[in-house]
C-alpha cells in the first residue's frame, strides 16, 4: 500500500510538473511566433508604402515615434533580402524586382506571388519569405522578405527553452523520486503500527474467543440448548468472521505478496459462481439474471476473482430492495468487464465512492444484516492486486451497480 501510495504521488506530481512545464513552453513559443510575425510584419509595412524600397533613415534626426521600430537601424536596408512583384488593375503580373535578393528568380518570384494571391490573405508564409499584399492605385504589389535568419533565431531559442526545460523537468522528476520517500514516511510509520495492531488483536482475540466457543459447547452439553448461549454463539462466531476478515485485508495489503496467476475460463468461473446462488435469491424473491458471454479467458488468482464475484452478490441479495431483481454481465473487448447492477431505491442517498471504504456502511443506523461494512474493500483489493479497476455507479433512478475491469 505503501509503495501503491508512493507511486501515485510521484505519478501525480510528475505529471502536474510536466503540464505546468508544457504550459511553460507553449507561452514562449506562441509569443516567440507572434513577435517572429510582428517583426517580418514591420518590415513589410516599412517597404510596402515605399514602393518597394527602403524609406530614408537619418540616423542624426529620428523620424517620428511609431515610423520605425527599435530594431530597424541605418543598416537595416543593407541586411534585408527582398523582392518585389506588381499587379496592374486587371490582375496581371507587370513586373518583378529582384534586385534585393539573390537566390530568387523573377520566375519563382512570379510563382510566389500567384500562391500568395490565391492564399487570399494579407500576410502570411511562403516557405521561408513572409509576404504582404498592398492596394495602390495602380494595382496591387506584393512585398517579400526573406526570414531565413529570424526564423533560425527563433528556432535557436525555443530549442535553447526546450532542452533547458527538459533538463529541469528531470532533475524535478529526480529530486521528486528521491524525497518521495521521505514524505511517504510518517504515513508509512502509522500505517505499520495500525496492521501490526490488527495483527497483534488477531492473535489476542483468537483464543479467548475459541476458548469461550469451546465453553459454550460444554455448557449446552451440561444443561441443553438455550437461547441465550445461542446468541453468545453467534456473536462470537460474528466476532471470529470480523477478525479472519481483518487479517484477510492486512495479508492483502502485504505489497510483496505474488498473485496466484493462471489463466482460467472467466465465464466459467462466472456462471459457476452465479448458480450456487440461484437457489437463495429464488427463496429471497430476488432473482439473478445472468448474461455471460462464452470464451472468456482470464490470467489471474481464480480463487480470489470467483471471491470477488461472491461477495458482489452477496452484497447485492442483502441490499436489493425487495421484489427487486439482480443483473450480472460479463463481456470483453480489450479486456474482461464484469456488470453488476441490483435494484436498491436509496441509491440517490449513499455516497458511491465511500462504499469500498471499512467499516462503511450505507445503512446510518448500522443495523446488522450480516454484514461487516467490508466486504467491498475485500473485492476492490483482490481486484487490485489483479491488476484490475472497480467502481461503483448509479444504473438507474432505482439502481446501483459495480463495474469490475480485469486488465
Amino acid at each position: 500500500m505503501i509503495y501503491r501510495l508512493r507511486k501515485r504521488l510521484i505519478r501525480i506530481s510528475g505529471l502536474s510538473v510536466t503540464l505546468v512545464f508544457i504550459i511553460i513552453y507553449a507561452g514562449i513559443y506562441i509569443i516567440s511566433i507572434n513577435r517572429l510575425n510582428d517583426t517580418m510584419d514591420t518590415l513589410t509595412d516599412v517597404i510596402s508604402p515605399n514602393d518597394g524600397r527602403f524609406p530614408p533613415f537619418n540616423e542624426m534626426s529620428p523620424p517620428p515615434d511609431g515610423e520605425f521600430a527599435p530594431f530597424i537601424t541605418k543598416e537595416t536596408p543593407f541586411s534585408t533580402r527582398f523582392f518585389i512583384v506588381r499587379y496592374d488593375s486587371f490582375g496581371r503580373i507587370v513586373s518583378s524586382d529582384v534586385e534585393f535578393i539573390a537566390s530568387v528568380t523573377e520566375e519563382t518570384a512570379r510563382e510566389y506571388a500567384e500562391q500568395a494571391i490565391s492564399s487570399g490573405n494579407e500576410r502570411g508564409w511562403i516557405d521561408r519569405y513572409r509576404y504582404k499584399i498592398s492596394d495602390t492605385s495602380r494595382g496591387q504589389t506584393i512585398v517579400f522578405v526573406d526570414g531565413t535568419i529570424n526564423r533560425s533565431i527563433t528556432r535557436m531559442l525555443l530549442l535553447a527553452v526546450g532542452v533547458i526545460l527538459l533538463c529541469s523537468l528531470a532533475l524535478i522528476l529526480v529530486l521528486i523520486i528521491l524525497f518521495s520517500k521521505r514524505s511517504v514516511k510518517p504515513i508509512a510509520k502509522s500505517y505499520e503500527k495500525q496492521k501490526q495492531f490488527i495483527t497483534d488483536a488477531n492473535h489476542e482475540l483468537k483464543t479467548p474467543l475459541t476458548l469461550i466457543l469451546a465453553n459454550l459447547d460444554i455448557i449446552e452439553s451440561d444443561i441443553g440448548k438455550n437461547e441465550w448461549i445461542d446468541d453468545i454463539r453467534a456473536e462470537g462466531e460474528r466476532m471470529n468472521a470480523l477478525i479472519n476478515r481483518l487479517g484477510m485485508l492486512t495479508r492483502m495489503d502485504e505489497e510483496n505478496t505474488e498473485v496466484n496467476a493462471v489463466t482460467f475460463s472467466l465465464s466459467d468461473a462466472v456462471s459457476d459462481t452465479v448458480s450456487e446462488f440461484q437457489t437463495i435469491a429464488e427463496e429471497r424473491k430476488k432473482p439473478v439474471f445472468a448474461e455471460v458471454q462464452p470464451g472468456i479467458f482470464y490470467t489471474g488468482d481464480e480463487s480470489e476473482i470467483r471471491q470477488v464475484i461472491s461477495i458482489l452478490l452477496d452484497n447485492a441479495l442483502k441490499y436489493c430492495n425487495e421484489g427487486g431483481n439482480i443483473s450480472l454481465s460479463v463481456s470483453a473487448k480489450r479486456y474482461p468487464v464484469i456488470c453488476m447492477e441490483n435494484t436498491f431505491a436509496e441509491v440517490d442517498h449513499i455516497e458511491l465512492n465511500k462504499l469500498f471504504d471499512r467499516f462503511y456502511r450505507a445503512d446510518r443506523a448500522r443495523t446488522f444484516t450480516g454484514s461487516f461494512g467490508i466486504g467491498l474493500s475485500i473485492a476492490k483489493a483482490i481486484v487490485e492486486r489483479n491488476h484490475g479497476e472497480i467502481r461503483a455507479y448509479k444504473a438507474g433512478p432505482d439502481r446501483i451497480g459495480f463495474r469490475v475491469i480485469l486488465k
